[in-house]
């Protein structure tokens, strides 16, 4: 039972840096070890599938880069492969004067990172694009786009099976080395590898643990709820509608997405989750929670976002304020038009000195590969992560 590659995780960068692989030396031994029963069944699987254009991100920056190059090859893999998609833009509204600011930072990025073809609008064009928002001043992102990112993951995997191989319940429990070789121990059987990948997500911070004399970065989980419009109130959004940003806090806000299959999702918030796969209101690991609660970082952050965290748990449990929220993009929302939607959870790294990390982390050793970081826009970068963590095997398989 000796690998090249053995890869931890089935998520959409794990398949991804899997494929890159093979992509580029089918005679690589690799395996893919995933603790559930499928692909994408966490954070891959539990977004609204919006293909990011990159307008958000520090030039620069491992985000701006990857969600770049990997927009373009995410848009040709899903022709390439016949995978549902439209490029279908999106509206970055401000509802006021003190949004402006902001508003313009992100167009400057945008600019930056070579989106030439965005560019603003007033709120009588907005009404062109979305006829139900408001607003006093818009950027137009004509990139943006939406995808099944579920059908994503399970081409990658199809594409992998050809060559490699995916062990589905098949859990990741220690990695130790000795003078041969690393040795991954899953809940089924203990393998050699020559190069390891953690890939794992919201357990990414548990399994560099094992090897990682001091980890910096701990994963705190957050949990994003969704409402659905009902049917007869979908014309109210066309495509995606986003509010402004707050740049202090990783997250966009509340906003409304038409998906690949017509629905249209709102939301979402951000509270803290009290397990990391914890999907619903009263999902609770006391492990996960003591991980959390004697992490040095998250009582900073507590402090720091206390006020905002309140008015996010006020969202979560008073669909009142969930939509006075959405009123602020589409005042003509009332709370009978929204339906229970899906929950995902964030796999957000904390620092140790109370930072919310906001850049991709990708950490190595000398045979072993960490992806600490890697949400939104994780998964449209997904084939440029890839590729990039391929060529760090590759350094280490020579």
């Amino acid at each position: 039972m000796t690998f090249d590659v053995i890869i931890g995780g089935a998520g959409i960068i794990g398949l991804a840096t899997a494929y890159k692989i093979l992509l580029s030396k089918p005679n690589v031994k690799l395996l893919v070890l995933e603790k559930e029963n499928g692909v994408a069944q966490h954070q891959s699987g539990h977004n609204s599938g919006v293909i990011h254009s990159g307008i958000y991100y520090k030039p620069g920056s491992l985000k701006a880069k990857n969600c770049l190059n990997g927009y373009s090859q995410l848009l040709k893999f899903c022709k390439d492969e016949n995978i549902g998609h439209e490029i279908c833009g999106k509206v970055i509204v401000a509802v006021d004067e003190g949004e402006l600011s902001r508003l313009n930072n992100i167009y400057e990025r945008g600019i930056a990172n070579g989106l030439d073809k965005i560019r603003f609008i007033g709120k009588d064009e907005l009404k062109e694009f979305e006829p139900h928002a408001i607003g006093i001043k818009a950027i137009h992102v004509p990139y943006a786009g939406i995808v099944n990112y579920n059908k994503v993951a399970e081409k990658l995997n199809e594409r992998i099976s050809q060559s490699g191989k995916v062990n589905f319940n098949e859990a990741v429990i220690d990695l130790r080395k000795d003078d041969k070789a690393l040795k991954v121990v899953s809940s089924k059987e203990t393998y050699d590898t020559k190069v390891f990948v953690n890939c794992c997500g919201l357990q990414s911070d548990e399994v560099a643990s094992m090897t990682l004399k001091k980890n910096n970065l701990r994963i705190i989980p957050f949990r994003g709820e969704y409402y659905k419009l009902s049917d007869a109130k979908k014309y109210l959004v066309k495509n995606l509608i986003y509010p402004v940003p707050n740049p202090a806090f990783p997250f966009l806000g509340v906003h409304f997405t038409r998906m690949i299959t017509g629905e249209i999702e709102a939301g979402p918030n951000a509270v803290l989750s009290f397990k990391k796969e914890g999907y619903g209101k009263t999902s609770f690991s006391l492990k996960d929670s003591l991980k959390t609660f004697s992490w040095p970082g998250f009582m900073k952050i507590s402090v720091k976002y206390l006020h905002t965290g309140i008015g996010e748990t006020y969202r979560s449990f008073s669909k009142s304020a969930f939509t006075k929220a959405l009123q602020n993009l589409v005042p003509e929302i009332r709370k009978d038009d929204l339906v229970k939607g899906g929950a995902g959870v964030r796999a957000q790294a904390v620092s140790r000195d109370g930072k919310l990390i906001d850049d991709f982390v990708i950490e190595e050793t000398e045979n072993i590969v960490h992806v600490l970081n890697a949400p939104s826009p994780g998964a449209t970068s997904c084939l440029s992560i890839g590729e990039h963590i391929s060529k760090i095997v590759f350094e280490k398989l020579n």
